[in-house]
């Protein structure tokens, strides 16, 4: 996972400097300190989903050019078969497969998510925010989802549309929940 995080970083890094902008920009778009950043581009802190997004559109580049080093080229169809999209463990809180990596100049990015139920850690999910608008339609399980102030319990066929720029979160209820998160750019 360590070296994956170095090539993550190293590609940001790389694509930062070639569009000329500065760590301090980019700092600045991120609302962190500089130093803060520079530990994320060093490749010594994890990016979130969330992070890894941001700075993907702050770049101009697809998701997955971040995280692969390739850049999707389908323009007709991607076929993704079941269990086999492209698997992003950014954080233990959160299991993302896209759905559509392969796909050039996608609108939206559809994932699979799942969200282990951790019992010890019931309460307080780290929220995130990122451009956008967000779709999540449960699949199996039950989780509870918060989005700005507001709480919601989702079960199997529940599903939820919300700007996605107000932070939110995901939390597990009695055993692993699993949703379909389609978010638009």
């Amino acid at each position: 996972m360590q070296e994956q995080i170095k090539q993550i970083a190293m590609r940001i890094q790389v694509l930062r400097d070639i569009l000329g902008i500065s760590a301090e920009q980019m700092a600045e778009h991120l609302s962190m300190t500089v130093e803060q950043y520079a530990r994320y581009e060093a490749g010594g802190e994890d990016f979130s989903f969330s992070l890894l997004y941001k700075i993907a559109n702050f770049l101009g580049v697809d998701f997955t050019d971040l995280l692969t080093g390739d850049s999707p080229k389908l323009h007709m169809c991607c076929f993704i078969k079941k269990g086999e999209g492209l698997a992003i463990d950014r954080r233990k809180a959160y299991r993302y497969q896209h759905l559509a990596p392969t796909f050039s100049n996608k609108k939206a990015e559809p994932f699979q998510v799942r969200v282990p139920y951790e019992p010890d850690k019931a309460g307080c999910p780290e929220r995130n925010s990122h451009e956008g608008q967000e779709f999540d339609f449960m699949l199996s399980g039950k989780m509870r989802i918060l989005v700005g102030e507001s709480e919601f319990i989702m079960e199997a066929g529940d599903c939820i549309y919300y700007d996605s720029g107000y932070p939110h979160a995901m939390e597990a209820l009695d055993g692993d929940a699993e949703f379909l998160a389609i978010i638009m750019k």
